[in-house]
């Protein structure tokens, strides 16, 4: 009799992610626009505000892993929604470039810690006869929330304005506090799937690292670089080519082409192995880029969402599952810490980088750089696990 998956807590924990990843894409996806548009900032200083965010995410994560045995995972999430949620308000009073810069940070901060308590935690409800499909649905609230995000931000940002945003991002926030009553764990579970089953009194790498997940963990941070062109310049692009409408629609598109091909790519992976799946995720991603670079109807870009759905949609879960596949139980906490923070670094640090070519290349020419940084990923996940695999498998 298998045992039982979808428990309250479980489903819980799961819309809690899902709100604290949309939150996350509320504001990142249009802030940069805003920036320019309101402070006269440079596409370079638009790339750091979006990326910013996740690299304060990004030392949250490393803080609230070395503590969550000490803390356990449901104190964090109220530690971490709580930050999360009070500042969400501190964008009503910053007016300028650099306060902004400032709070995007510390608000990264409370993303970081509430996203890493509610991963450990997916990792230690799930039943370990189950624990691949648990994270698979799990993952699929990260990957919903990339496509529902960055359309109502897009959206509301146009018919609404900044600060409808902000307000949205508040009221989830504070369903998220009050949903996390509903989270029962029992104490020794909080924290003994999360790290090691020693108190780590010295640094260690291995306190925040999963060795055997870097490998992967890499590729992600290298197409979480390439996601960062459409997450971040998506909208500025969209108006300049005049595509402001079919861009909103973008992510609805991506969407759908998700929940629709999961079922059919998740029996390939299983039945097939990594790579009937993984390589062609990466030739898809690719053309998807390279048909925003010559859009010039909206037809094109809706065409474009369809294969990055099949490609960066497709990723996600299943270079998760190549993650934790040879975890220990003990350890799945810290292995999907890692999968998942490279890839947040990827989104983060990728708007940064790509903004400071941006002079240089102007938007097409970024989309295209962008496909061509997708292939040269295929070939490194050749050489890091792709060759590999058929004898993993």
């Amino acid at each position: 009799m298998k045992e039982k998956l979808w428990t309250t807590t479980f489903v819980v924990n799961m819309l809690l992610n899902f709100i604290f990843y949309l939150v996350f894409y509320l504001p990142t996806v249009v802030i940069g626009t805003m920036a320019m548009e309101r402070y006269h900032a440079s596409a370079s200083i638009a790339g750091i505000l979006s990326g910013i965010f996740i690299v304060g995410g990004f030392i949250a994560r490393l803080w609230a892993g070395n503590n969550m045995k000490r803390l356990g995972a449901k104190k964090l999430l109220y530690i971490g929604t709580i930050i999360y949620f009070l500042f969400t308000f501190a964008y009503f009073f910053v007016h300028s470039v650099i306060l902004l810069l400032i709070l995007r940070l510390v608000h990264g901060l409370g993303f970081g810690i509430a996203a890493t308590a509610s991963g450990t935690l997916a990792g230690a409800i799930v039943p370990s006869s189950r624990r691949g499909e648990g994270i698979g649905y799990y993952a699929l609230s990260v990957t919903l929330s990339s496509a529902v995000g960055p359309f109502l931000s897009m959206f509301l940002y146009r018919t609404s304005g900044f600060y409808s945003l902000i307000w949205l991002s508040a009221l989830l926030l504070f369903i998220a506090l009050v949903g996390i009553f509903f989270i029962h764990v029992e104490k020794t579970t909080d924290s003994s799937n999360s790290v090691d089953n020693k108190v780590h009194k010295k640094f260690a790498w291995s306190n925040y690292f999963e060795k055997e997940a870097l490998p992967i963990s890499l590729i992600a941070f290298l197409i979480g670089i390439s996601y960062s062109s459409i997450l971040s310049f998506m909208d500025a692009y969209a108006r300049n080519i005049h595509l402001s409408e079919a861009a909103s629609f973008f992510f609805l598109v991506y969407a759908i082409t998700v929940l629709l091909s999961r079922p059919i790519t998740g029996r390939v992976f299983d039945g097939f192995g990594d790579n009937f799946v993984m390589y062609p995720t990466y030739l898809f991603f690719a053309l998807g880029l390279l048909i925003i670079g010559f859009a010039h109807s909206g037809w094109m870009l809706l065409l474009a969402a369809i294969f990055i759905g099949l490609g960066y949609g497709s990723f996600s879960p299943f270079g998760q599952a190549i993650a934790i596949r040879n975890s220990e139980a003990h350890r799945l906490g810290i292995t999907t810490s890692t999968f998942f923070g490279f890839m947040d670094m990827g989104v983060g640090f990728g708007p940064f980088i790509l903004g400071m070519f941006m002079p240089l290349l102007g938007y097409r020419n970024l989309y295209f750089a962008s496909a061509i940084l997708a292939l040269l990923i295929a070939v490194i996940y050749h050489f890091v696990h792709g060759r590999h695999a058929k004898r993993e498998n």
